[in-house]
């Protein structure tokens, strides 16, 4: 394709003659990038897939013109599409653990790229392999492409998608939210690699929520809203000088740009609380020089938690930062109660809760504080019973809290009235609800029994700036109201700022700094606390971005999807 100009005039896509995408324009020159951004349903994802033939079952595609390099896609056969994708066009899909396969390792998933197309011969296609993981920042790559999907964090799930979609150098890029489940350190990284994309002439459509990502690699944004386009421009016109309100509310919506304490949804205002509790707050949760060791599957033991010491007050929030493999979700399983550690103790309400040696806490002395720690998982829809309503999921819940079943029917509705859902919602199924309703739901359930403690594992980074924002002062609401304390764990530096009183910055699975939220931000000490602050991308305007020089590959060789034993075990 000598020509590598992607052309769309007037697409529109419909689905049982409901339109979702209507009358969309707009071009991409080699070495340029597009952004789509815009709220969950406004149409950015089908839109993307369509231009690769996968728009889904049912869908009617229609267009003036769709081609790229002078090639028609709306005439193409699946033979054509299967020759094209890959190695014309490179899709990085947005959730990583569903759309690589769970049987086989990653290695495998990116030599079938390579091995589709013909390209090499075997020595040379498992070098490229290598050579892949090794760009994207993927550290051991030879141990981790022998790994499977569920033998990896997020992150690296993420890492290994994209390594795939560029394995044959395509012309065009579509990246569907390739940096969602990175941290910032990973996240600068993967942006570099995006620009390189740019800079050998070849061009991108990147889909992303988070607009600070945009503004570091967007030439033009087009700006969706129920599948129609409420703003088109260049991408230091749109996002500095926005002439459509709702462009104006996806910007006003970001964490990062507001102080604690201010709404982020729209009609900003203080939240209306009581004064926060201080740091003279009794302490609910307590962690003491915490270690755990992992062994493998190269057989190699591994530190992933060292000597791990905090304290958690009433009503206040702990935010624990970190990149992929830092050990920060195997700290919080071990603060559940869900995992053992190998060294130190950990303290629930005076009492001792998890623990090594003759310190070890068995279950059934949990048991009777289980009601009072609960947990928010980053993706809801994998924690619920799909064949349940909502209704069943949070009786389910009032049923482990002990509430009788002449009473749930009331606290349902007074559940969701919380949460600022509607009560006919009970009689739904998760797959019936957007995003925002089930995270909202799974708040619900995390608030069902009354906690006073609430683990939030990555709330909100699968939803877009304006639910995010929702979902942010619905939490800072029910901390004001209820008296929560949250323990935080998020990759987004932004979310933590607006949300935290005092922050745990991990690597390697130590505690590198731990500070206020005004101290750590406004005066980092450790040099590895800076370099994460010095990758955060940021929207135009809101200072200056650092580029800072890559950090030594992260430590240890093994990780694993531990929120999923979270859901068994839970």
């Amino acid at each position: 394709m000598s020509d590598k100009h992607l052309i769309v005039e007037g697409l529109s896509i419909e689905f049982a003659g409901q339109s979702v995408v209507r009358d969309l324009s707009f071009t991409l020159a080699p070495g340029k990038t597009l952004a789509l951004v815009g709220e969950s349903g406004s149409g950015k994802s089908v839109t993307a897939r369509s231009l690769i033939g996968l728009a889904g079952a049912g869908a009617r595609v229609s267009a003036r013109t769709l081609s790229y390099g002078g090639q028609d896609l709306l005439g193409l056969s699946e033979r054509s599409w299967r020759d094209l994708r890959g190695k014309g066009i490179g899709f990085v899909l947005q959730d990583a653990l569903v759309s690589l396969d769970p049987l086989r390792p990653v290695g495998k998933e990116i030599l079938e790229v390579l091995k589709t197309h013909n390209w090499g011969d075997r020595r040379s296609r498992a070098g490229r392999v290598i050579e892949l993981l090794e760009k994207v920042g993927v550290p051991e790559p030879q141990l981790r492409a022998r790994q499977r999907p569920d033998q990896l964090s997020g992150g690296l799930r993420q890492r290994a998608l994209i390594a795939s979609a560029l394995a044959l150098s395509p012309g065009l890029v579509i990246a569907d939210e390739p940096t969602t489940a990175l941290d910032a350190t990973v996240q600068a990284q993967i942006l570099q690699v995006l620009q390189e994309i740019k800079a050998r002439g070849d061009s991108l459509l990147i889909i992303s929520h988070d607009l600070a990502v945009v503004a570091q690699l967007a030439d033009e944004v087009l700006v969706l809203r129920h599948g129609e386009v409420v703003e088109q421009g260049p991408m230091d016109q749109v996002l500095r000088h926005p002439r459509h309100p709702y462009t104006r509310t996806l910007l006003d919506a970001v964490p990062a740009e507001h102080a604690r304490g201010t709404r982020l949804s729209p009609q900003r205002t203080a939240v209306v609380a009581p004064p926060r509790p201080g740091t003279d707050a009794p302490v609910v949760l307590q962690a003491t020089q915490l270690g755990k060791r992992y062994v493998g599957p190269d057989q190699q033991s591994r530190q992933v938690v060292d000597g791990v010491s905090f304290e958690l007050r009433a009503g206040r929030t702990l935010g624990i930062v970190g990149e992929s493999g830092s050990g920060k979700t195997t700290v919080a399983r071990i603060v559940l109660g869900l995992l053992e550690p190998d060294a130190g103790q950990v303290r629930f309400l005076g009492q001792p809760w998890s623990g090594a040696g003759t310190q070890r806490v068995e279950e059934r002395q949990r048991r009777l504080h289980r009601r009072d720690i609960s947990v928010i998982y980053q993706d809801p829809l994998s924690s619920f019973d799909p064949r349940w309503s909502v209704g069943q999921i949070l009786a389910d819940a009032l049923d482990v809290a002990g509430i009788a079943s002449a009473q749930q029917t009331v606290r349902i509705a007074e559940l969701l009235t919380q949460v600022r859902l509607p009560r006919e919602l009970a009689a739904r199924r998760p797959l019936q609800l957007s995003g925002g309703q089930r995270q909202r739901v799974a708040i619900a359930r995390a608030i069902a029994s009354n906690p006073k403690v609430i683990i939030c594992d990555e709330p909100v980074s699968a939803l877009d700036v304006s639910v995010q924002a929702q979902v942010l002062d619905l939490l800072a609401d029910l901390q004001a109201s209820l008296g929560l304390a949250y323990l935080f764990i998020s990759h987004d530096l932004g979310v933590i700022r607006h949300v935290s009183d005092e922050v745990l910055v991990m690597r390697h699975g130590k505690v590198v700094e731990s500070a206020s939220v005004e101290t750590l931000f406004h005066s980092p000490q450790h040099e590895y606390t800076q370099r994460l602050l010095g990758a955060v991308p940021r929207l135009p305007g809101a200072g200056v971005t650092l580029v800072v020089p890559p950090l030594e590959p992260e430590n240890p060789g093994w990780l694993f999807d531990e929120s999923r034993l979270w859901k068994i075990a839970i």
